[in-house]
C-alpha cells in the first residue's frame, strides 16, 4: 500500500477545493450540478477517461446534498 503523503495532498486540495466542496446552500448545489454537467459532456461515458472520478464525487456530493434538502416525491403527497 502506499503511503499517504500529506503534505502532497494538502498542496493538491488547495488547488481544487473552490470546485470541490460539501454543497449546504442552493447556489453551492447549483454550482456543482453545472460543474457536473459540464463533466458528463467531457467524459461521457468513458470510465478511463483522466475526469471520471471526479465526476463520480461531483454526482455523490449532489446526491448527497439532494437526499439531505430536496423532499422526495413520496414525501410530498
Amino acid at each position: 500500500m502506499q503511503s499517504f503523503n500529506l503534505h502532497k495532498a494538502i498542496v493538491a486540495w488547495s488547488s481544487i477545493a473552490e470546485n470541490v466542496f460539501v454543497p449546504h446552500t442552493e447556489e453551492e448545489y447549483e454550482r456543482l450540478v453545472e460543474m457536473l454537467d459540464y463533466l458528463i459532456d467531457q467524459v461521457g461515458e468513458d470510465e478511463s477517461h483522466p475526469l471520471a472520478s471526479l465526476m463520480e464525487v461531483i454526482g455523490v456530493l449532489i446526491e448527497k446534498y439532494e437526499d439531505e434538502y430536496v423532499p422526495h416525491l413520496e414525501d410530498i403527497a
